[in-house]
């Protein structure tokens, strides 16, 4: 079944629709730290329901970091509820694969929601990337894969990727506040470090298109060519 990484940050497999890192309750976290910023909470809500009325998958896998806050609060929760009454009802099946900010979820089960540490999928296993399992081929998130590209006007721009290659695919994150880590400089996933992934291909997602890059060793040497630093 060919995979198929869409522009809207998630992947297709089949009637599978994957996505990772989305981070619900963010801002509330940075509230308590003392500093704000706009919420995102209905724009990952809206931009979600709007794929999957475009898709139509059967089920929703939500590759880890579904939640931001390591210590549950009264308003994650209150955000999470209100989450899964808006999607469960466009897809047959909810699964959550738990990422490393997932303290505290078990919860979401009383709403119908699978829980899994990782899941096996059409001969892929999908698991959030913040520790290695035993496996051939992987679908991870974690990792915010991003790279740094120089615009029109010569300015530094940050872009959100998926690393695809034949035996690992690394998720970019759907939250819109995730600025990504630039794996041209540091990579955070063990995974990345296990696999060589100078041969990966690097797309990346825009509105309406996922542009391919080519390969990432290739592409980062013509970056240094012409000065990114």
């Amino acid at each position: 079944m060919r995979l198929k990484p869409l522009p809207q940050k998630a992947l297709k497999l089949g009637n599978n629709l994957i996505i990772a890192d989305l981070h619900l309750g963010y801002e509330e976290a940075l509230v308590r730290e003392g500093n704000y910023i706009p919420k995102a909470f209905q724009e990952i809500l809206d931009d979600l329901n709007s794929l999957l009325m475009k898709e139509k998958p059967k089920r929703l896998i939500i590759n880890g970091d579904l939640k931001h806050s390591f210590v549950p609060f009264k308003r994650e929760k209150l955000e999470l509820k209100t989450f899964f009454e808006e999607v469960s009802p466009l897809v047959k099946e909810i699964v959550v694969v738990k990422g490393n900010h997932d303290v505290g979820i078990g919860w979401i089960r009383e709403l119908g929601i699978e829980i899994m540490d990782h899941l096996e999928l059409r001969g892929w296993t999908v698991v959030h990337g913040d520790k290695l399992v035993d496996g051939e081929r992987f679908i991870i998130g974690h990792e915010h894969p991003a790279v740094r590209l120089r615009d029109e006007v010569g300015a530094l721009i940050k872009v959100p990727v998926f690393l695809v290659d034949a035996k690992l695919i690394v998720l970019p994150a759907f939250t819109p506040w995730a600025y990504g880590n630039d794996v041209s400089r540091e990579i955070i996933s063990p995974f990345l470090k296990k696999f060589d992934t100078k041969r990966a291909k690097v797309l990346v997602p825009l509105e309406d298109e996922v542009l391919d890059f080519g390969e990432m060793g290739t592409l980062f040497e013509a970056l240094k060519k012409i000065g990114n630093p």
